[in-house]
């Protein structure tokens, strides 16, 4: 192995092979994870998605096996395997073991294929190479073929054999192999997703999904294509019909590039409960949009302001409109199709033709005057919706602003915060904050800390119902703006027309840990939840990274006496009944015992707080996790909330269940 000292010459090596895939599939999967193993099945679904929509066949067969390997059956032409002159090689060659080999670089010139989701002559070839094992089986010529591989490598040679039926297709089986991406293991729901894509986006084509994994059998067929789709979405609620246009062009991206043709097709509809938007190019689903993104927010802005103007709906001096606004009330889906497309990767996640970009505004803004002069009525509900929108937006955006000013910025939170007592330590990784209830617990948890990492903040009195209350409520409540002030990291605002609208910055965060300590009580249960409560809808990211902690206090003291040694008793801490049994068999029938139920925090000594809650090596912290606090908040709004009835049927099927917490004696 040459040293870095011996760099020169002999150091540049390249990979050759099946190793240009192995051992880089990220360059062209775009990642050697899961998500570059789905993108590895959709380079080969792509292929005979290309056949079908030529007019090469009208079903696909999509099968998944127990051991985890796919196969995709097309009944298109077959790819041809045999001998080709013009490159003197066998055609197998050229598809599954050389990269840039195919047959879809003249689209553009009236080649094989008009439109065509693989582009680049790689996808077969690189699924091939990434696969334990991989088998072709082509019918065509009347004639069936057989191809086998393993781990990149031919298996034996071409078989050949007369068919004397007219079926012609082929056939894909491989395994993705575990040696290339770190997750081989497709979940059903993301093949299951694909597949109704591609049937929504490629109407009239039938997709059937078998999978022996989940005993599935599904099959996919749209014959109404993306229109079906959208007025799937509007669900007949929305505040107008779908409407669908298409066009057709011919352009270039610059003047010295080629010309190239361009055919879309776009529906939308308004809509006051769902917004969805969602882009294809040759049937490829654009996940980051780029061309058509750019060319639906620049008609759509520009064509509704237009309205709206017209209409004289602009208050004075009252700002343009912006595309969120729109994009709260809207469904559409766009599909395009060029005969020449530039992706910014081979994972086919945007593109950026200009022209694509040109073409669909122009095209989607004349469609779009067009459907606002045929339809006043619905276009000014449209507009007013959408000026809706725009003023939420702005007053939620005030609303931050505000919220940001009052809640973060560096503070003397020592001298603003009524009873907040900080630790000495400056160190965020160190620090812990205890949240306890009310002014007796403070006094025992301050007495029982370690004042050199542990703060402690008082709540005092029952906390808001965050669940229920508006913004303008919550940040009224002392309690609630103080604790969140002590947090520093201020608040995450999330509404329909709020989404990226956050004075949430968690690197102002003053805690490593912060922990609900409350009495173990129905009381103290109470309080601990609405915290919880607090926390999961000002500020979730807090959970969801894992900040927050609630501290199990102890439900039994249980003293051991000493005979003759009264300065020696001994204490054991029980956190349930199991525990106090297993305490009570480890010292015997005989022995001398008093045990007392759980006083509450502000009852306890300072010795017994910092031994059972607050000492890192004999505490007890339970983690709260998303999952938790999304149920937490469920059963918090089913028990505070407003639903009645379910709250009593509640009480009727299981308040039986928790009569033991009353205190009836």
């Amino acid at each position: 192995m040459a040293r870095k000292s011996d760099y020169g010459n002999d150091s540049i090596s390249m990979l050759k092979g099946a190793d240009r895939v192995r051992k880089r599939p990220a360059v062209i999967f775009g990642s050697d994870d899961l998500e570059g193993c789905i993108h590895s099945f959709f380079e080969i679904l792509s292929n005979s998605i290309d056949e079908a929509r030529e007019g090469h066949g009208k079903q696909i067969i999509i099968s998944r096996f127990k051991d985890g390997s796919l196969q995709v059956e097309d009944f298109g032409r077959g790819i041809p395997l045999d001998y080709n002159t013009k490159e003197e090689r066998y055609n197998w060659e050229l598809v599954y073991c050389e990269l840039y080999a195919g047959s879809k670089y003249d689209n553009n010139a009236g080649g094989d294929y008009e439109f065509s989701l693989g582009l680049n002559g790689l996808g077969a070839c690189a699924t091939q190479y990434a696969s334990e094992y991989f088998e072709v089986t082509v019918f065509r010529d009347k004639t069936r073929y057989d191809l086998s591989f393993r781990k990149g490598e031919v298996v034996g040679e071409l078989r050949k054999e007369p068919y004397r039926f007219k079926r012609t297709g082929t056939i894909q089986r491989w395994k993705a192999d575990p040696e290339v991406f770190t997750d081989t293991v497709i979940p059903f729901e993301r093949l299951r997703d694909i597949v109704k894509k591609q049937s929504i986006v490629n109407g009239g084509v039938e997709f059937v999904l078998n999978d022996e994994i989940t005993g599935t059998n599904e099959t996919f067929l749209c014959p109404d294509g993306i229109a079906g789709y959208c007025a799937e979405l509007n669900d007949m609620k929305g505040i107008t019909e779908p409407y669908k246009f298409e066009g057709e062009g011919k352009g270039k991206d610059a003047d010295d590039r080629p010309v190239y043709n361009v055919k879309g097709e776009v529906v939308f509809c308004f809509n006051n409960t769902v917004n969805e938007i969602e882009y294809f190019h040759n049937s490829s689903p654009l996940e980051h949009g780029g061309s058509p993104d750019k060319a639906v927010k620049n008609a759509f802005v520009a064509e509704i302001d237009k309205q709206i103007k017209a209409r004289d709906k602009y208050k004075s001096n009252e700002a343009k409109i912006k595309f969120e606004d729109v994009q709260d009330s809207l469904i559409l889906i766009s599909s395009t199709f060029s005969t020449q497309t530039s992706y910014e990767n081979q994972t086919k996640k945007a593109i950026n033709n200009k022209f694509v970009q040109d073409f669909m505004t122009d095209l989607i803004r004349k469609n779009l005057e067009v459907w606002f002069i045929e339809n006043k009525a619905m276009g000014d509900k449209v507009v007013d919706q959408i000026l809706i929108n725009k003023r939420s937006r702005e007053n939620a955006e005030k609303t931050r602003i505000n919220i940001k000013k009052q809640l973060t910025g560096k503070i003397d939170i020592n001298n603003r915060i009524k009873k907040f007592v900080d630790c000495r330590s400056k160190d965020t990784d160190r620090r812990e904050l205890y949240i306890v209830e009310g002014d007796s617990a403070l006094g025992s948890v301050k007495l029982g800390r370690d004042a050199e990492f542990q703060g402690v903040m008082p709540v005092r009195g029952k906390i808001l119902n965050c669940l229920k209350a508006d913004y303008a409520t919550i940040f009224k409540s002392e309690i609630i703006t103080d604790l969140v002030k002590v947090l520093g990291c201020g608040v995450e605002i999330s509404n329909k027309h709020s989404k990226d609208m956050s004075a949430f910055n968690l690197d102002m965060l003053r805690w490593n840990k912060i922990i609900i300590c409350t009495d173990a009580d129905v009381d103290g249960f109470q309080i601990r939840t609405l915290i919880l409560a607090m926390i999961y809808r000002l500020m979730p990211t807090l959970i969801e990274k894992g900040f927050v902690y609630v501290a199990e206090s102890p439900l039994f003291e249980i003293t051991l006496h000493k005979k003759g040694k009264k300065n020696e008793d001994e204490t054991f801490f029980a956190f349930n009944e199991k525990e106090k049994a297993d305490i009570m068999k480890k010292l015997g029938e005989d022995a001398n015992v008093t045990i007392q139920r759980s006083k509450g925090l502000g009852e306890n000594e300072p010795e017994m707080m910092w031994q059972t809650t607050m000492n890192p090596k004999t505490r007890r912290l339970i983690k709260v996790c998303p999952e938790d606090a999304k149920k937490t908040a469920d059963i918090f709004d089913l028990l505070l909330g407003d639903n009645l009835a379910g709250r009593k049927q509640h009480i009727e099927q299981d308040g039986h269940l928790y009569l033991d917490m009353l205190d009836v004696g």
